[in-house]
């Protein structure tokens, strides 16, 4: 996979702040433990374990893979990820023993695989590492093209506190379906600036790559909370299964 490594380990320090904010993450977490079966988890894109970390606390046995030192060395530092086991590997190679009842990518981890290829792969490899009646889970958003204007620019303030700045600057490639994005953190100790490459895909061709590697959806939702997916939406969350006429 095109390693987006050396970014996330630039990213690690700060990583917690910057997804601290997140209100859904109990959300997720419940969502993601009904959905565990006997409890062997596999998370791709684990980060610093915002989601790994409660649910091993649950006690479920989840392993978290990343391809960044630098964040499973942040995830290794706190107290509560101890449990959780963690496996330094890209998506495309998938370096893990056995089969795992529930495995999931969330919060656009599956975007970080940079062709249609790496991400036809990545959801192969998942299926081979799924238990008979396991399932897998897909958080995405979904893409806002008209935030561009019509060269792919797109520049946005987040967070405005006393003393920080968040402003997100990116580039939307139609023909590789890629966005660059830049987060620039302005305050008082200087300008951090954390780049990210993304490929997005849509449901429809999420769901053909599941196909192709002997996987059905079982129920597609807006939101972490089962709301339904519609026109509405701006994210989907799919859940997957074997195909029985394949199995």
């Amino acid at each position: 996979m095109s390693s987006s490594a050396p970014d996330y380990d630039h990213v690690a320090p700060y990583y917690d702040d910057l997804t601290s904010s997140l209100l859904d993450t109990g959300q997720t977490v419940d969502f993601l433990a009904e959905h565990a079966g006997a409890g062997r988890i596999l998370e791709l894109g684990v980060g610093t374990g915002r989601i790994a970390r409660p649910l091993s606390q649950r006690g479920y046995d989840v392993t978290g893979m990343d391809n960044s030192p630098g964040m499973l060395a942040r995830l290794r530092s706190r107290a509560d990820g101890a449990k959780v086991n963690v496996v330094l590997g890209s998506f495309t190679e998938m370096p893990v023993e056995g089969n795992f009842d529930l495995i999931y990518a969330v919060f656009n981890s599956l975007f970080c695989a940079l062709t249609q290829e790496e991400q036809l792969r990545t959801v192969q490899l998942a299926a081979q590492h799924l238990a008979v009646d396991g399932m897998l889970v897909v958080e995405t958003n979904l893409p806002d093209i008209a935030r561009s204007d019509s060269a792919g620019r797109t520049l946005n303030t987040g967070g405005v506190e006393r003393n920080r700045v968040f402003i997100e600057a990116a580039m939307h490639d139609p023909s590789t379906q890629r966005i660059r994005t830049q987060t620039i953190i302005v305050s008082e100790q200087g300008i951090q600036m954390f780049p990210v490459m993304m490929r997005y895909f849509w449901p429809s061709e999420l769901d053909l790559m599941a196909r192709l590697a002997g996987l059905r959806l079982v129920k597609r939702y807006g939101n972490w909370d089962k709301s339904p997916y519609n026109r509405t939406s701006n994210r989907q969350i799919s859940v997957f299964q074997h195909d029985s006429r394949q199995a």
